[in-house]
Parts: C-alpha cells; structure tokens; sequence
C-alpha cells in the first residue's frame, strides 16, 4: 500500500462509484420488472442476514429486525432483505443453531474470530473470491486499492473468506490523570511505573479533592483498567522476542508486583475485584473520587457522558490523557481501533451470491454508509458551519438513529476525506465536547508515537485462530493461570508475586503449555509475512496522519 495520497485517492474514487440501479420489486422476489427502455432490468432476489440485537431499539421505531433503518436499505438497496436478530452477547449459540438446523442466514456478520473460523473449518462459509469476481464493482475496486483488506480476509488455503471494513486509527485505551489534582499536591505527571505508584499514593493519602477526608482512591484496577495498567507493563500473554513469538511470564510478575503495593497500601479500591464491569470505577471517577483512571475510552461517548458527568460533579476537574508510563519492559503505545476489521461472511449455503454481493456492495458505498451513521438530510441532519452533518434535534437523533449501528458493520466512514474523522464527531459548541476534543487531539500526539512499540503483536481479532486440538489445550488454562496472579495481588506477604509466577508456570508446563508455545513459534515462522502485524499498523496510521 502506498504512503498517503493512496489512502486520498481511494476514499475519492469510492466516492465517485456510481451507485446500484434499484429495480422494481415483484412480490415473490424472482422475475425482473421492465425498464423504461424495455429491457430486463435486474432480477430483485430474496436473500437474509443477520443482524445484532442489543435491546436498543425503542420501541416506537419497531423490532432489530424491522424498522426505519431495515426498510430504508429494503427499499433503496438491490435485494429484498430478510434480517435475523442476534442476540449480541450471546451470538455464538445462536449460529450454532442456526447452522444446525440448516436457517443460517446467506449473510452473516460478526467480528468474534474465535466464532467465525469454526464455521470456515467446518465449510459452512463460502469462499468469497469467485463471487467478487463476477459480481462485485465497489468492493473489488476498494481490495485493489486497500490491500490489506485482502491480507484480513484471507485464510490460510489462500482464498477470501471475510469482507472487511476500514477504520480511522486511533487509541481506543487511555491512562487519563486529574490534572488539577497533580497541580494542587505539587505534583508532576508520572514519567516511570515507580513514580505512577507514587502520584497514585499521594492522590489517595494526601486529600487533594480538599473534604478533610481520605475518601479518595489513587488509580482504578479493576476490569479494563487493570488491563491497561497491563499493558502500561506490556503483560500480554506472548512477546516477540528475539525474532520469535514467546510465552511471556516477566511482565506479569512485574504487574502483580504494582497492583499488589496499591492493594496492600489502600491506594486502590479493596473491592476492585468485585468491580466485575467496571461500573463502580466508573461512578467514583465521574464523582471525583479518583485521580488516575486507566479505561477503555470511545473518546466522544467520554466527552458526552463521564467528562461531562463530573464536570457536573466538579466544576473545576481538570482531566488529561498522559503517556504509558516507562515500565520495567519498556514505554509503549496503547491499544489501537482496529484499522481493518473482518465484519462479515457468507453462508455457504446460500442460493444467489450474486444478490448478497450486491447488497454487500451497496453497505459500502459511501452514500449509504452516512445515510445510515447521520440519517435523512432535512429530516435528521442538517450542514454545520464546518460543511458536515449536523443533528437537527439531538433528541430526534437518540430516538431515530444512534441506535442503528449494527447496519453499518461494513461502513468504512475513514474514506469519508472531509467528514469521515473521529474528530468531526466532537460538537465544539459545547464547553464541555470541545473540552474532551482537545484531550483527544492530545492523546492522538502522544499515542501514536512511532519510536514506540506498539503493546500487542497485533490487534487481538488480528491473532491466529488455534486449531482445534491447541485450543482444547490452551482453553483450559487460562483462568487457573490468571486466578494464581488474582491470588499473587490479594495474598499479602505470603503469597508473593514471584511465587504467583512460579505457581502460573507450574499450571502452565504440566498443562502441556509448551505444546501451545510450539505453534505459536512455527505460526511465526511460516505464517506471519502474510498476517496483520503491528506493523501494518503503524503503516495505515502513518498513511492516514499524511493525508492533507
């Protein structure tokens, strides 16, 4: 992929792809209307797929599966469109069953990995390259300009199983810090893990939100941010190391070590480990009760809900994002949005791949992909000062499409040049967005730092699918070997952090763990040049920030 303007130059063309002619429908689906000129238009073929169902939709809008948003892309686009529910967290069982009672659907979308290369081993999903060919226009013109598009959807027998979209990149982990806290205890930003324990040891002794009380906590552990507090240690599950994919142990005796000083000396909330979503992290930082709080972060969802929350809370906090600390492994970036992300397949099954690609091609044109993400123009949005949609009623918005995300599962709203951007998400009319605007133009700076190692091998839903019998191996594993490092915080002095190490690799070796790190070691070897590695990463990031 070429540095910049091929990033520019695609996004245009995609923009200039002339659209599906939409024909008329005959009520069984199966015989063409006539056009004007008297020929046979195209044929309007019954297809289905699924669709999420997260609970969201209200109910004056209808059903996940019948609404608004189903049957604007039922009228406008080129297949008449049958939609299965989903239920979100539970869509492996209901595959499952689909699968097995032979009612999948043709269509299938799904970003779980560990879901989808099952049903590819199984033969149960379509090999896509075949119907690209014949039938598609925008999204083979998108995998001739974006190549890893393909390097994402391709299997290890050489062929397409996947479409995918294209994402902005960005930091979707943040450590984020009370700056006015800092400024009132005298403080500096913390440049090490060693003076992280030491700022959050003063937030949490020294009564910076000034009640004359010791009500305060130093960081957040629990749930997501312990595991950024992970990756600030770089404690992920393998490194590589010396030009090969290891099992990595030191970091996590390092991390345990820091959480343990924070649990033993009370700078931590006692009841982090019951925090099972993170919610009560939440509530005590949107109430300015915690000074370092590590998350997960949808930076306009932030700027939205917890900034504007404890501003509301208190008037004067001031947040900041600030860089990972330098720990014993080194200074890293955060975790990143994926850039290019699998979001569907195609049952084999299916009848007409020639209508599902169509449909497919038609979610990615640009011109349905913001219709979905903003509305109708007049009715939903109206153009803003800086030339981009605008909500005309934020209510109307709430009520009528922010819920309608799951359709756009193959939206790639980065090739949007002018309004595609996170940032032109932010409204700066109000104090508060533009406020959260400004803490995420600052974490794009200091996240996306290329000197840097990027903290993971590659995104999580980027890492190789292990076969079945490694699977029935390594599955088993991974909790007595994270219980051992819950133990290893929460022990006290008989139960140390390095023992919790010994004990975790003891699990690990008579679990037959090396068999696991074998794989992984030959994976690396043979397979990964042709996977998506951070540092395709780091080239989409760059290719993206050049852009003008």
């Amino acid at each position: 992929m070429k540095v910049g303007r091929a990033w520019l130059k695609g996004g245009a063309a995609l923009l200039m792809t002339s659209g599906l002619i939409v024909a008329g429908c005959s009520q069984s689906g199966t015989t063409a209307p006539m056009n004007t000129d008297n020929k046979q238009a195209d044929v309007r073929k019954d297809i289905s797929a699924t669709i999420y169902d997260r609970g969201s939709v209200p109910a004056a809008e209808g059903s996940i599966e019948n609404n608004r948003w189903t049957k604007w892309l039922n009228d406008k686009g080129p297949a008449n469109v049958k939609f299965v529910a989903v239920p979100r967290f539970e869509s492996q069982q209901k595959l499952n069953v689909l699968f097995a009672s032979a009612s999948a659907p043709d269509l299938i979308f799904e970003y779980a990995p560990h879901i989808k290369n099952p049903l590819i081993d199984q033969k149960l999903l379509m090999p896509l390259d075949e119907m690209i060919e014949k039938h598609s226009t925008t999204y083979k013109q998108m995998l001739q300009q974006y190549p890893a598009l393909k390097k994402v959807g391709m299997k290890s027998d050489g062929k397409i199983y996947e479409f995918a979209r294209l994402s902005e990149v960005y930091p979707i982990h943040a450590l984020l810090i009370r700056e006015d806290w800092l400024k009132k205890l005298n403080l500096q930003a913390p440049q090490t893990t060693e003076e992280l324990y030491k700022v959050a040891k003063a937030f949490a002794e020294n009564d910076p939100d000034g009640n004359g009380k010791k009500d305060t906590h130093g960081i957040a552990i629990s749930l997501q941010s312990g595991q950024v507090v992970d990756q600030i240690f770089q404690a992920t599950r393998w490194v590589v190391k010396d030009g090969t994919v290891t099992r990595n142990w030191d970091n996590f005796t390092a991390v345990t070590d820091f959480k343990k000083r924070l649990f033993d000396e009370g700078i931590v909330d006692k009841d982090f480990l019951n925090d099972k979503n993170g919610a009560k992290a939440k509530q005590d930082f949107v109430n300015g009760k915690v000074g370092i709080y590590p998350l997960q972060i949808n930076w306009v969802s932030f700027a939205q809900n917890e900034l504007t929350s404890l501003k509301k809370n208190v008037p004067d906090a001031i947040v900041t994002p600030i860089a990972y600390p330098k720990s014993p492994a080194g200074q890293f970036n955060p975790a990143y949005a994926n850039p290019v992300q699998a979001t569907a397949v195609v049952n084999a099954s299916t009848k007409h791949p020639d209508a599902v690609m169509k449909f497919v091609d038609f979610l990615v044109k640009q011109e349905t992909a913001s219709t979905l993400k903003n509305g109708i123009e007049g009715e939903h949005w109206k153009q803003g000062t800086n030339g981009c949609p605008e909500p005309i009623s934020a209510e109307k918005r709430k009520t009528e499409v922010a819920w309608n995300t799951d359709t756009q599962m193959l939206s790639s709203p980065v090739l949007d040049m002018k309004c595609g951007k996170l940032e032109m998400s932010f409204n700066l009319s109000e104090p508060v967005q533009k406020e959260g605007f400004e803490m995420y133009k600052k974490a794009m700076q200091i996240y996306s730092d290329p000197n840097k190692p990027y903290v993971e091998i590659t995104h999580p839903e980027h890492m190789p699918q292990l076969p079945k019998d490694i699977e029935a191996i390594s599955g088993p594993l991974v909790k007595p070997i994270d219980d051992m490092f819950v133990k290893g915080i929460l022990g006290g002095k008989a139960y140390t952090a390095e023992q919790a190490t010994k004990d975790a690799k003891e699990v690990w070796e008579k679990g037959n763990g090396k068999k696991i790190e074998e794989w992984f070691r030959q994976w690396y070897e043979k397979d990964s040049k042709n996977a998506f590695l951070a540092k395709d990463m780091y080239e989409i990031l760059k290719q993206q920030t050049s852009q003008k």
